[in-house]
């Protein structure tokens, strides 16, 4: 009994063998087949669409291009099988450049934008690419073209800035730029629109000391800058309380009236770096009331502090407010 087993497991592996053969002389009869189809198949012309870069240069003087033109054409062609094939395993081409001052010099504009057909640049793009492939078509069938006109301004910039002091700290000096004008280049429309620039947004808390870095200056898109960075300075100093006795003027006062006022003076109190602190007296202030302001049902008048040191800060004064008699002549 085992002797029939081993001889019909003998039979059956020697059947599988026979058969395994015979599946693998298929398969490379297949291979064959497909590889003599294949290159049968590349020996024939072609007509297919390869999509190609493109990049724009030249354009003429003090203009630039304003828009954003395709960044790829797609190219109709006619080709053997085996250039075909090389193009498409080719995954980057090296892109197909167009002079804009050639493409649009025979061209119309109209408020500075060309439309540039297609057909035109059939030449110029077959020079560009092999040889071995004959262009039919380009896509898009136009490409529009926008030209603007560079310009060049002086323009002021201004810090845009957040600052909290410390308490007694405060600005020494005004804030300053280095410098404080910069050159802007670019599209006529756009430049011609700026009166001023600001710096990037810079918020500084608790502040005690004085600052000094460069600051990016802010500019719209499609525009260069001269120099593109501004010290900033910003001077800090402790400040200190200092008190002084004011006169009290009457302005817009007819000439033929007399007012008295009760009190003729005041107090005020007021914030003072250290370095001014010798230099600041009640001449550099001026404590006011107003003869227009004076009505029946009112018996007091405000008093308003109209001129100050731009480094002093007023805290208080008193009076805020004073009776008045009126005496005519």
């Amino acid at each position: 009994m085992n002797n029939k087993i081993e001889k019909i497991s003998t039979y059956l592996k020697v059947e599988q063998l026979k058969n395994d053969k015979r599946v693998v002389i298929f398969l490379v009869c297949l291979l064959i087949a497909t590889v003599l189809w294949f290159l049968n198949a590349l020996e024939k012309d072609y007509t297919t669409t390869i999509s190609y870069p493109v990049r724009y240069v030249s354009p003429p003087s003090h203009q630039f291009l304003a828009n954003q033109p395709p960044e790829k054409l797609d190219l109709k062609v006619d080709a053997h099988g085996f250039t075909l094939l090389r193009h498409k395993l080719s995954f980057a081409y090296s892109p197909i450049i167009l002079n804009l001052s050639n493409i649009t010099r025979n061209l119309e504009s109209n408020g500075g934008e060309f439309l540039v057909p297609s057909s035109s640049l059939l030449r110029r793009i077959s020079s560009q690419i092999s040889n071995e492939i004959k262009l039919q078509q380009v896509n898009p069938d136009v490409i529009r073209i926008k030209l603007d006109s560079l310009k060049t301004k002086t323009i002021p910039v201004k810090a845009n800035l957040s600052v909290n002091f410390k308490p007694q700290f405060n600005y020494k000096n005004p804030v300053l730029l280095k410098p404080a004008e910069v050159k802007i280049t670019g599209p006529a429309s756009v430049v011609d629109t700026i009166r001023h620039l600001f710096t990037e947004e810079r918020t500084f808390n608790e502040l005690d000391a004085n600052i000094n870095r460069n600051i990016k200056v802010v500019h719209p898109e499609n525009t260069s800058l001269i120099p593109e960075e501004v010290l900033l300075q910003i001077e800090v100093e402790k400040y200190t309380e200092k008190q002084l006795r004011l006169p009290i003027q009457v302005i817009n006062k007819p000439a033929d009236i007399n007012i008295k006022l009760f009190p003729s003076e005041l107090t005020l109190t007021c914030l003072v770096g250290l370095s001014e602190f010798d230099n600041i007296s009640a001449a550099n202030f001026r404590a006011v009331i107003d003869y227009q302001a004076i009505s029946d049902n009112e018996s007091r008048l405000p008093v308003k502090i109209s001129n100050k040191p731009s480094f002093v800060q007023i805290s208080r004064f008193a009076p805020e407010s004073v009776e008045y008699l009126i005496e005519t002549y």
